[in-house]
């Protein structure tokens, strides 16, 4: 069953770009926004993160950290980091478990075709580790998503 508002977000969340283990008591006390997002370097992703990272000192004024998970590798994520210039972590969920577990792998389709895929998904969890908010699929304003995440506080 996936997660939901209210719930507690597992303690593990996965290796980022480094492949050092990411956990969630390392946010305890600061709020956190944990954004799913379906494939680096692509239109969408990018203003996505790049809205991020432009809103970060906001955010992080705000008390929000930020984490992005994928599919992508380790590697995929060093790249993308290092092109668009990213202050914040990206978790590497190869294995798909924290996809699964959030209930953001999900059917999609694009033209015609069905396939799996990541939903794109933005978790706002606060500093005790409980999800408070939840933006989802087209509610997630890629090119503006900083403000929005400010917004919804």
């Amino acid at each position: 069953m996936a997660l939901q508002i209210g719930d507690r977000i597992p303690e593990e969340l996965g290796n980022d770009q480094h492949g050092k283990p990411v956990q969630a008591r390392s946010f305890i006390g600061r709020k956190l926004a944990l954004y799913f997002y379906p494939k680096d370097n692509t239109p969408g992703c990018t203003a996505q993160a790049c809205s991020l990272r432009d809103g970060y000192s906001d955010l992080q004024e705000a008390g929000y950290e930020i984490v992005g998970v994928s599919v992508d590798s380790e590697a995929s994520h060093q790249r993308f980091i290092g092109k668009h210039g990213l202050p914040f972590p990206l978790i590497a969920d190869t294995e798909k478990r924290l996809v699964e577990m959030f209930g953001v792998w999900s059917e999609k389709r694009m033209m015609g075709k069905k396939y799996l895929g990541t939903v794109r998904t933005t978790f706002l969890i606060d500093e005790q580790g409980v999800i408070t908010h939840i933006m989802e699929g087209r509610g997630v304003d890629t090119k503006n998503h900083a403000a929005q995440i400010l917004a919804s506080r």
